[in-house]
């Protein structure tokens, strides 16, 4: 199992910013699951006594064996630009994979150091800097990532 994140060159990010959005990528797949507002509950620590919120996740046997308890094995690959980025959506969609569940779309607020190259209805401007997958077996993963070379 791997967990693939293709980041855009063409931003030609610092190496502080495109860690943190490989970072944001990374973890997409789990917090989508703590973002589940349904599924999270108030809770207070029995122990402490201070208020937060708790939850069950489920996992596939695959992902939570060989990859949770395993090394975290990532690869880390480069699109040229967002045409070539949006090329690994429309691979993963033909392999039956889900947006916001296999894979994920990570756009940074433009605070820092990148432009926006959108702007949402409420005037939010953002940029599509990379796609984080879900842990995938090798094969699958392979079948994606074999369109892109690693990250230079």
């Amino acid at each position: 199992m791997r967990q693939l994140i293709i980041a855009r060159k063409d931003l030609q990010m610092s190496p502080g910013k495109l860690a943190a959005q490989c970072c944001h990528a990374s973890l997409a797949f789990l917090t989508s699951k703590l973002r589940d507002k349904d599924k999270m509950l108030r809770a207070t620590n029995a122990v402490t006594g201070e208020d937060g919120y708790a939850t069950e996740i489920f996992f596939n046997k695959d992902i939570y064996e060989e990859w949770i308890q395993g090394v975290f094995t990532k690869t880390v690959c480069e699109a040229r630009n967002r045409n070539q980025l949006m090329k690994a959506v429309e691979i993963a969609k033909e392999l039956g994979l889900q947006e916001g569940e296999d894979f994920f779309l990570i756009k940074d607020c433009c605070l820092t150091e990148l432009n926006p190259e959108e702007v949402d209805e409420n005037g939010v401007g953002r940029t599509l800097t990379c796609i984080g997958f879900r842990p995938l077996p090798d094969e699958l993963a392979h079948q994606i990532s074999k369109k892109y070379q690693l990250y230079k």
